[in-house]
């Protein structure tokens, strides 16, 4: 049974800490920077929206306001089964050269982009949502890699405007690390996820699957990694959002990605480069065992109970013999009870964000457990459920 515990605890820590440390280390010993680009690129910004009419005119101000020669950019918005104004504000700025991909049916996103991708005039492809703005030189910060040929895509960098909510704080934590996860894997060989409102691509390296998908960015990575492309993550483009209102909406948002995430590993056969054992660490560590980091949480807590219950006659602290048994135990009730606590009560302060860490972290996985069922019983996974912002 302490066997059990410490694979738990281990896979744990692998996942959270070793693996992010053991790329940050052998990034060290790698180039940072590819070639320098030539020549600017023509690109489409190409903008998924469903029922955005708060957000859709803010986004298209922003959009027109970026640092690219307008002569080389063409703003493209898929609005897909919208039941609100989002099609009609949209249209308010054809003067200004914004073109609109409409229908009446609701596909999800990633059919959006597939009918829409025939229209961009853009050898890149910048792939956009509606409710996330860009710094004036995002565009021009997501280009910069092309001058390598084997990079088929990029990414920026993914900033919570934070407030003076926790969930801010904790989401802003977690992208933080998340994007230094993503540049010490893009120094070491490819960057195995991006920022699904800020992915660009160039348009001839674009497959449209053969199935339903989630996640587009995740599919469109994995697609490309699995080609032998790099994915290139550049810090300097940045895409702002505000988190969402509250920690239930957050669990919907989440739970739909990790039915995401479930895709892919069904889809492992099909999308892992088993031609590169380097990337194909990359991809399993960072991108698929947290798929099953929930299931390790739990195995720690009942198999830790149950070295209370039935606890070694004899043995040391790694036999989990008393009192570490009981330590350990207390330590992850105090834990969990300090995560549930978090859902209920609010502190004000910095000590208050800190305190409510182990909430976002027991939140998220409880949504991989979510997303997972919803991935077995869902056959509309594909159809985004907003929340608000």
């Amino acid at each position: 049974m302490a066997f059990l515990f410490w694979f738990a605890v281990l896979f744990i820590l692998y996942v959270y800490f070793g693996y992010p440390l053991l790329v940050a280390l052998l990034a060290r010993f790698r180039p940072a920077q590819p070639p320098a680009l030539k020549e600017l690129p023509s690109v489409t910004l190409l903008i998924a929206a469903y029922n955005e009419e708060k957000v859709i005119a803010s986004k298209l101000e922003n959009s027109l306001a970026l640092d690219y020669p307008r002569q080389k950019l063409q703003i493209l918005v898929a609005a897909d089964g919208s039941s609100d104004r989002t099609p009609d504000i949209v249209r308010q700025f054809e003067a200004q050269g914004v073109e609109l991909n409409y229908i009446p049916e609701r596909n999800g996103k990633m059919a959006a982009i597939v009918r829409a991708m025939p229209r961009a005039r853009g050898s890149i492809v910048v792939i956009s949502d509606a409710n996330n703005m860009y710094n004036e030189q995002a565009i021009r910060e997501l280009v910069k890699p092309y001058g390598d040929p084997k990079v088929g895509a990029t990414t920026g960098a993914k900033l919570i405007l934070e407030d003076e909510r926790q969930l801010s704080f904790a989401e802003g934590f977690y992208w933080k690390y998340e994007s230094w996860i993503k540049e010490n894997e893009t120094r070491l060989s490819t960057c195995t996820s991006a920022v699904g409102e800020m992915l660009s691509i160039r348009k001839e390296l674009f497959q449209p699957p053969t199935r339903k998908i989630v996640n587009d960015d995740r599919y469109t990575v994995f697609n490309l990694i699995r080609r032998g492309y790099r994915v290139y993550y550049t810090p300097a483009a940045r895409s702002y959002e505000t988190v969402s209102k509250t920690a239930k909406d957050e669990i919907v948002r989440r739970t739909r990605m990790v039915a995401g995430a479930y895709q892919t590993v069904a889809m492992a056969g099909e999308l892992l480069p088993f031609n590169r054992p380097l990337v194909l660490w990359q991809v399993i560590s960072h991108k698929y065992l947290r798929a099953y980091v929930p299931f390790a949480m739990i195995l720690a807590l009942i198999s830790n109970l149950a070295l209370v219950v039935f606890p070694p006659k004899a043995g040391s602290f790694w036999q989990l013999a008393y009192p570490f048994n009981v330590i350990f135990l207390a330590l992850q009730a105090g834990f969990y009870g300090l995560a549930v606590f978090g859902n209920f009560v609010r502190f004000k302060g910095p000590l208050g964000k800190l305190l409510y860490l182990p909430t976002f972290l027991v939140n998220s996985n409880y949504a991989v457990l979510m997303g997972l069922f919803s991935f077995l019983t869902n056959k509309n996974i594909h159809l985004w459920q907003r929340v608000e912002r």
